[in-house]
């Protein structure tokens, strides 16, 4: 399985060893393997189905493998480890919260649970952005409001450890860019987070290493940019024809081939600085756009197939 070296030196706060995961004939996670250092942003991506909460839910300790191991801050999490627990936060997919009370009061309830003072309350409505409805009823609150919340009652205790499963699925766009503010402040504070998602552009912006998943098993793991330059895919430049001739274009240096419609002109190349310098200099940068290789573009290479979420 292709992926990146532990650091010298360092030790892992997760480490997940060959577990596999059997429901009935479906074969849900197939010998995974992966370590997260302290203070790691670590993303576990792939489509729905790919076994992604599977393997998270064995690593915090709600699922027992089949086969293989996990040590988490030292400790294995299953059989229900109570040692762990004050150390952890974990989000789940389908989050659950008190009935008839307000997004404070169930922040207040949750630190209660673990023996944290009441003011810690409106420190974590503040982090997560929702001070101003801090007493709204949290049934009246919106998706990704909800979804803030449930983080935050995640991390009310300041755990060391946090898990996040799909934090911003089912969030418009704006919504989840939101939450993003929120997940690079817990980086911020020196939080090691294992967060599982199917929004690939997502895992590029926030993590510090990702983990690909299809069909039980990881294909792939590394940095994302490291995973990205490791294709060597080219670079495409598109304009519009009006700016710029499909003739013209095949003239400049760099162009390794051109493709042109009724609209636009799309050119391909491997030396992107050298072409848009020539572009610049003729003044041909209107409606100009560029597209670098992506996580999709890995999940392509790796499979043979175009990502599906």
């Amino acid at each position: 399985m292709p992926g990146s070296p532990m650091p010298s030196g360092t030790s892992p706060a997760l480490s997940v060893s060959g577990i596999r995961k059997q429901y009935g004939d479906t074969l849900a996670v197939d010998g995974v393997s992966f370590d997260v250092l302290e203070g790691e942003f670590f993303g576990i991506l792939g489509p729905n189905g790919a076994g992604k909460t599977t393997t998270l839910e064995i690593a915090e300790g709600l699922r027992a493998p089949d086969d293989g191991t996990v040590r988490l801050l030292g400790q294995p999490p299953w059989p229900r480890n109570e040692a762990l627990l004050p150390r952890i936060g974990v989000q789940l997919q389908a989050s659950s919260f008190f009935e008839r009370l307000t997004a404070r009061e169930q922040l207040k309830t949750f630190a209660a649970l673990y023996g944290v003072g009441p003011a810690r309350a409106d420190e974590m409505l503040e982090l997560v952005g929702l001070a101003d409805k801090a007493d709204t009823l949290e049934s009246k609150l919106s998706g990704g409001q909800r979804q803030r919340l449930s983080i935050a009652c995640a991390l009310v205790h300041d755990p060391e450890f946090v898990f996040l499963d799909e934090p911003t699925a089912a969030l418009d766009p704006q919504a989840r860019r939101n939450l993003w503010d929120v997940l690079r402040q817990l980086k911020e504070r020196g939080s090691t987070i294992v967060y599982t998602t199917h929004y690939l552009d997502e895992a590029e912006v926030l993590c510090d290493r990702v983990a690909i998943m299809d069909h039980g098993r990881i294909l792939a793991m590394d940095a994302p940019a490291r995973l990205v330059r490791g294709l060597d895919a080219p670079t495409h430049v598109t304009l519009d024809t009006a700016v710029l001739t499909p003739d013209d274009a095949r003239e400049l240096p760099g162009a390794d081939s051109v493709r042109a419609d009724d609209v636009t002109v799309t050119i391909t190349t491997r030396a992107p600085a050298s072409l848009l310098a020539a572009l610049a200099e003729r003044g041909s940068v209107d409606g100009l756009t560029v597209r670098t290789a992506t996580l999709e573009d890995v999940f392509l290479h790796l499979t043979g197939r175009e990502y599906r979420a």
